[in-house]
Protein backbone atom coordinates (compact mmCIF):
# COMPACT_ATOMS: atom_id res chain seq x y z
CA UNK A 1 0.00 0.00 0.00
CA UNK A 2 1.40 3.40 -0.90
CA UNK A 3 2.19 5.96 1.77
CA UNK A 4 -0.29 8.42 0.22
CA UNK A 5 -3.24 6.02 0.49
CA UNK A 6 -2.18 5.10 4.04
CA UNK A 7 -2.37 8.77 5.10
CA UNK A 8 -5.81 9.18 3.48
CA UNK A 9 -7.08 6.14 5.32
CA UNK A 10 -5.63 7.45 8.58
CA UNK A 11 -7.29 10.83 7.97
CA UNK A 12 -10.62 9.11 7.31
CA UNK A 13 -10.31 7.11 10.53
CA UNK A 14 -9.54 10.30 12.46
CA UNK A 15 -12.51 12.06 10.88
CA UNK A 16 -14.79 9.09 11.68
CA UNK A 17 -13.60 9.10 15.30
CA UNK A 18 -14.23 12.86 15.61
CA UNK A 19 -17.71 12.55 14.10
CA UNK A 20 -18.61 9.67 16.42
CA UNK A 21 -17.49 11.74 19.41
CA UNK A 22 -19.52 14.71 18.18
CA UNK A 23 -22.67 12.60 17.86
CA UNK A 24 -22.09 11.02 21.27
CA UNK A 25 -21.78 14.50 22.82
CA UNK A 26 -24.96 15.69 21.12
CA UNK A 27 -26.94 12.65 22.22
CA UNK A 28 -25.67 12.77 25.80
CA UNK A 29 -26.44 16.46 26.41
CA UNK A 30 -29.66 15.45 28.20
CA UNK A 31 -31.61 18.24 26.57
CA UNK A 32 -35.25 17.20 26.51
CA UNK A 33 -36.77 17.29 23.07
CA UNK A 34 -40.54 17.08 23.43
CA UNK A 35 -42.37 15.45 20.56
CA UNK A 36 -45.82 16.23 19.24
CA UNK A 37 -47.44 12.82 19.40
CA UNK A 38 -50.46 13.96 17.39
CA UNK A 39 -49.38 13.39 13.81
CA UNK A 40 -51.02 14.40 10.57
CA UNK A 41 -53.52 12.26 8.68
CA UNK A 42 -51.96 9.01 7.55
CA UNK A 43 -53.07 6.56 4.91
CA UNK A 44 -52.95 2.87 5.78
CA UNK A 45 -50.80 0.76 3.48
CA UNK A 46 -52.94 -1.50 1.31
CA UNK A 47 -52.56 -4.49 -0.96
CA UNK A 48 -55.10 -5.47 -3.63
CA UNK A 49 -55.21 -9.02 -4.97
CA UNK A 50 -57.57 -10.53 -7.50
CA UNK A 51 -58.85 -14.08 -7.53
CA UNK A 52 -61.22 -15.62 -10.02
CA UNK A 53 -64.27 -14.56 -8.01
CA UNK A 54 -63.12 -11.81 -5.62
CA UNK A 55 -60.99 -8.78 -5.02
CA UNK A 56 -59.09 -9.14 -1.77
CA UNK A 57 -58.01 -5.90 -0.15
CA UNK A 58 -55.76 -5.90 2.87
CA UNK A 59 -54.98 -2.76 4.86
CA UNK A 60 -52.50 -2.36 7.68
CA UNK A 61 -54.35 -0.87 10.66
CA UNK A 62 -52.23 -1.76 13.71
CA UNK A 63 -53.69 -0.82 17.06
CA UNK A 64 -57.09 0.07 15.60
CA UNK A 65 -60.20 -1.32 17.23
CA UNK A 66 -62.94 -2.51 14.84
CA UNK A 67 -65.33 0.02 16.40
CA UNK A 68 -62.96 2.81 15.27
CA UNK A 69 -63.12 1.78 11.59
CA UNK A 70 -65.53 3.02 8.93
CA UNK A 71 -65.59 1.16 5.62
CA UNK A 72 -67.67 2.40 2.71
CA UNK A 73 -67.84 0.40 -0.53
CA UNK A 74 -69.43 1.26 -3.85
CA UNK A 75 -69.27 -0.80 -7.02
CA UNK A 76 -65.91 0.72 -7.98
CA UNK A 77 -64.43 2.45 -4.91
CA UNK A 78 -63.65 1.73 -1.31
CA UNK A 79 -63.04 4.18 1.53
CA UNK A 80 -61.33 2.98 4.70
CA UNK A 81 -61.39 5.57 7.47
CA UNK A 82 -60.82 5.44 11.17
CA UNK A 83 -59.12 6.85 14.18
CA UNK A 84 -56.17 5.68 16.24
CA UNK A 85 -56.36 6.84 19.84
CA UNK A 86 -53.25 7.60 21.84
CA UNK A 87 -52.57 5.17 24.67
CA UNK A 88 -52.60 7.30 27.83
CA UNK A 89 -50.10 6.33 30.51
CA UNK A 90 -50.55 8.43 33.64
CA UNK A 91 -46.91 8.42 34.79
CA UNK A 92 -45.43 9.69 31.51
CA UNK A 93 -44.85 13.42 31.25
CA UNK A 94 -42.75 13.98 28.15
CA UNK A 95 -42.37 11.77 25.08
CA UNK A 96 -38.85 12.16 23.72
CA UNK A 97 -39.30 10.15 20.56
CA UNK A 98 -42.34 8.68 18.89
CA UNK A 99 -42.98 7.34 15.43
CA UNK A 100 -46.51 6.25 16.26
CA UNK A 101 -49.36 7.84 14.36
CA UNK A 102 -52.46 8.99 16.18
CA UNK A 103 -55.59 10.65 14.96
CA UNK A 104 -57.83 10.28 11.96
CA UNK A 105 -56.77 8.39 8.85
CA UNK A 106 -58.42 7.48 5.59
CA UNK A 107 -57.69 5.80 2.29
CA UNK A 108 -59.89 5.90 -0.80
CA UNK A 109 -59.12 3.49 -3.61
CA UNK A 110 -60.62 3.11 -7.06
CA UNK A 111 -61.12 -0.59 -7.65
CA UNK A 112 -59.77 -2.23 -10.83
CA UNK A 113 -63.08 -4.07 -11.42
CA UNK A 114 -66.68 -3.54 -10.35
CA UNK A 115 -67.73 -5.41 -7.23
CA UNK A 116 -70.97 -6.50 -5.62
CA UNK A 117 -70.72 -3.98 -2.80
CA UNK A 118 -73.67 -5.50 -0.95
CA UNK A 119 -71.80 -8.80 -0.36
CA UNK A 120 -68.54 -7.55 1.16
CA UNK A 121 -66.97 -9.58 3.97
CA UNK A 122 -64.50 -8.05 6.42
CA UNK A 123 -62.29 -9.29 9.22
CA UNK A 124 -59.49 -7.81 11.25
CA UNK A 125 -56.72 -9.90 12.77
CA UNK A 126 -53.35 -8.81 14.21
CA UNK A 127 -53.67 -5.30 12.79
CA UNK A 128 -54.52 -6.49 9.28
CA UNK A 129 -57.93 -5.63 7.84
CA UNK A 130 -58.96 -8.09 5.12
CA UNK A 131 -61.89 -7.31 2.83
CA UNK A 132 -63.28 -9.85 0.40
CA UNK A 133 -65.28 -8.14 -2.36
CA UNK A 134 -67.11 -10.43 -4.80
CA UNK A 135 -66.67 -9.31 -8.40
CA UNK A 136 -69.82 -8.13 -10.13
CA UNK A 137 -70.48 -10.84 -12.69
CA UNK A 138 -72.71 -9.40 -15.38
CA UNK A 139 -74.88 -7.68 -12.80
CA UNK A 140 -75.96 -4.15 -13.47
CA UNK A 141 -75.95 -1.82 -10.52
CA UNK A 142 -77.45 1.58 -10.29
CA UNK A 143 -75.02 4.33 -9.49
CA UNK A 144 -74.15 4.24 -5.84
CA UNK A 145 -75.56 7.11 -3.85
CA UNK A 146 -72.78 9.25 -2.42
CA UNK A 147 -72.81 9.64 1.31
CA UNK A 148 -72.04 13.33 1.68
CA UNK A 149 -71.88 13.04 5.44
CA UNK A 150 -68.51 11.34 5.01
CA UNK A 151 -67.12 14.34 3.16
CA UNK A 152 -68.58 16.76 5.69
CA UNK A 153 -67.21 14.69 8.57
CA UNK A 154 -63.78 14.58 6.92
CA UNK A 155 -63.88 18.35 6.45
CA UNK A 156 -64.79 18.85 10.13
CA UNK A 157 -61.99 16.52 11.20
CA UNK A 158 -59.49 18.42 9.05
CA UNK A 159 -60.56 21.74 10.58
CA UNK A 160 -60.24 20.28 14.10
CA UNK A 161 -56.81 18.85 13.27
CA UNK A 162 -55.60 22.19 11.90
CA UNK A 163 -56.81 23.92 15.06
CA UNK A 164 -55.13 21.27 17.21
CA UNK A 165 -51.85 21.61 15.31
CA UNK A 166 -51.97 25.40 15.72
CA UNK A 167 -52.55 24.99 19.47
CA UNK A 168 -49.71 22.46 19.77
CA UNK A 169 -47.37 24.79 17.88
CA UNK A 170 -48.33 27.71 20.14
CA UNK A 171 -47.78 25.59 23.26
CA UNK A 172 -44.43 24.32 22.00
CA UNK A 173 -43.41 27.90 21.17
CA UNK A 174 -44.40 29.07 24.66
CA UNK A 175 -42.68 26.08 26.28
CA UNK A 176 -39.44 26.60 24.36
CA UNK A 177 -39.40 30.30 25.28
CA UNK A 178 -40.02 29.54 28.95
CA UNK A 179 -37.22 26.92 28.89
CA UNK A 180 -34.88 29.43 27.24
CA UNK A 181 -35.84 32.07 29.81
CA UNK A 182 -35.30 29.60 32.65
CA UNK A 183 -31.92 28.56 31.24
CA UNK A 184 -30.91 32.20 30.78
CA UNK A 185 -31.91 33.16 34.31
CA UNK A 186 -30.06 30.17 35.80
CA UNK A 187 -26.95 31.08 33.79
CA UNK A 188 -27.06 34.72 34.95
CA UNK A 189 -27.70 33.76 38.58
CA UNK A 190 -24.78 31.31 38.60
CA UNK A 191 -22.32 33.93 37.30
Amino acid sequence: MSEKSWHKREEMNTLRYQMNNLFDELINENIPKPVDVENTIKEPAIEIKETELNLIIQAQVPGIEPKDLDIHVTKNTILIAGECHEQKVHNEKIVYHSEFSYGHFQRKVTLPVCVDYKQVKAEIHNGLLTLSLPKARGKKYDAAKLDLTIQERAREILVKQRQHIENVEKNMFKRSHSEIDAASSSNTSST
